[in-house]
């Protein structure tokens, strides 16, 4: 927070908003990751069947969905001033919110219907064909035209504030699904305790 708010230069051309940067683009770099994490974690449930992978990927899921929507929320604050409007269907944009959308069908499926095998292995199936929209997202500027800005170089103080923005989100990212996680494996065990003692009964 000192860095953006004390540290770091103005943009020459956007001015005080542009700042708004330095949470925007850790965010979405947080909720790209958790998407990898859930598919990384899919294909080895799906090749392995761990249980252990299953509860990563739904823990990365709810993590990486919070960060996405961060992203979503940050950019409109930052659009409005800049563009003049607050949302604008520019490729970037659409197609992080389409991402939004199947991360929040994952999570939607897996509290909806059930924790069962056949559930599991139709979200991580989700979680796979989901994290294909990543590429498409990166690649979006440069595949079609749209006004969302293009960093091409920028200050070393805005490099190394954006590096230390980026390794704060990174920690709290980390802290976010080692939580849920860990919050998952206590319900498992408490289930599976409490299947043990109506099947002793």
């Amino acid at each position: 927070l000192y860095m953006v708010i004390l540290y770091v230069p103005s943009e020459r051309v956007q001015g005080t908003v542009q700042r708004i940067f330095y949470f925007h683009v850790p965010s979405a770099w947080m909720a790209f990751l958790g998407f990898f994490v859930v598919a990384a974690s899919s294909t080895i449930f799906l090749w392995r069947g761990s249980r252990r992978a299953d509860l990563l990927a739904r823990a990365a899921a709810e993590v990486g969905m919070v960060f996405c929507s961060f992203v979503l929320l940050t950019g409109p604050i930052w659009a409005r001033p800049i563009w003049g409007v607050w949302w604008t269907w520019d490729p970037r944009l659409t197609m992080t919110l389409l991402l939004w959308l199947i991360y929040a069908a994952y999570v939607l499926l897996r509290n909806v219907a059930g924790d069962n095998e056949t559930v599991a292995r139709y979200a991580a199936v989700l979680g796979i064909i989901g994290v294909i929209d990543i590429p498409i997202i990166y690649m979006s500027i440069r595949l079609w035209r749209g006004i969302h800005p293009r960093v091409e170089q920028m200050a070393p103080e805005m490099a190394v504030t954006l590096l230390v923005c980026a390794m704060a989100f990174a920690c709290l990212f980390s802290w976010f699904l080692w939580l849920r996680f860990y919050s998952l494996e206590i319900r498992d065990a408490v289930h599976s305790l409490q299947r043990h003692v109506i099947t002793k009964d």
